[in-house]
């Protein structure tokens, strides 16, 4: 099983996991996806245990989401190794994917926002 999740602080507000778990349930995917809290100063070892327990990715929310974007060397593991266009322009991001070589940040909040102005407001 897939494992995946949310990290912040505060993150018990968050739709994510109810969401991520939906969307596997409609498209037949065995993920594990849950809210973590993170301490203000722990962002960078919260992420490299996630990581080194077989987690594949998380979503990043505030306060975390500058930090995340430059995220140092994670235990030889590789830190942020790679930014989409969208996390370089921004400075931040809310996605980190782990791949074997490091970490690529991705920034999907103004994609998600513009979608949803041009779909929701006309």
């Amino acid at each position: 099983m897939d494992r995946y999740c949310v990290m912040g602080n505060p993150v018990a507000h968050s739709k994510s996991p109810w969401i991520h778990a939906r969307f596997a349930e409609l498209t037949g995917q065995a993920i594990e996806y849950k809210a973590r809290l993170v301490p203000l100063n722990g962002f960078a070892a919260a992420v490299r245990e996630f990581r080194a327990s077989g987690g594949h990715g998380c979503n990043v929310t505030v306060p975390f989401k500058f930090e995340a974007a430059n995220l140092p060397d994670l235990g030889g593991r590789g830190g942020v190794t790679r930014r989409t266009p969208r996390a370089t322009l921004a400075g931040a991001c809310n996605t980190l994917r782990f791949e074997a070589d490091g970490v690529l940040a991705d920034n999907t909040d103004g994609v998600g926002l513009v979608r949803d102005i041009a779909v929701n407001a006309g």
